[in-house]
């Protein structure tokens, strides 16, 4: 398994952070080749599922997700939200929280991840590869609207 760790910090609000972190939809913008589906009813909260497709044509794979911990942000405390992965192909999890910092939010996303097929061996590659991806999922979620 491989673990990724993200942190960032943010001149936005805390809840602006979390509102923007927590678009699922628009995290496929910045993952290439890849659409987010949130496949229930709001409201978003423990038992919500999205499908991340990532793929061209009719080659590709599903990546499931559902949310165990909603807790966004109140007014003097943290927000954190946790994934599980539950697809053939990619295992794991995810979580996400927000904090406030003197200038802003302090974002940390980790994620344990495990591929179907990857031996041990991969995972620094998998955790490099990782810390891009998300990294700049992050990078590009709380830039929109400057």
């Amino acid at each position: 398994m491989a673990l990724v760790i993200v942190e960032r910090h943010s001149p936005l609000t805390v809840i602006e952070t979390w509102r923007r972190l927590v678009d699922w939809e628009r995290h496929g913008v910045y993952v290439p080749f890849t659409r987010i589906t949130v496949t229930t009813p709001p409201p978003v909260g423990p038992g919500t599922r999205c499908v991340a497709r990532t793929g061209i044509g009719r080659l590709g794979f599903d990546d499931p997700m559902e949310i165990t911990v909603w807790m966004p942000p109140t007014g003097s405390g943290p927000g954190r939200c946790r994934l599980e992965k539950r697809g053939r192909l990619v295992h794991g999890w995810a979580e996400i929280e927000v904090r406030s910092d003197s200038s802003g939010a302090r974002v940390r996303w980790r994620e344990e991840l495990r591929v179907r097929g990857l031996p041990g061996p991969g995972d620094p590659l998998l955790a490099a590869a990782g810390r891009r991806l998300f990294g700049r999922t992050v990078d590009g979620l709380l830039r929109e609207g400057r």
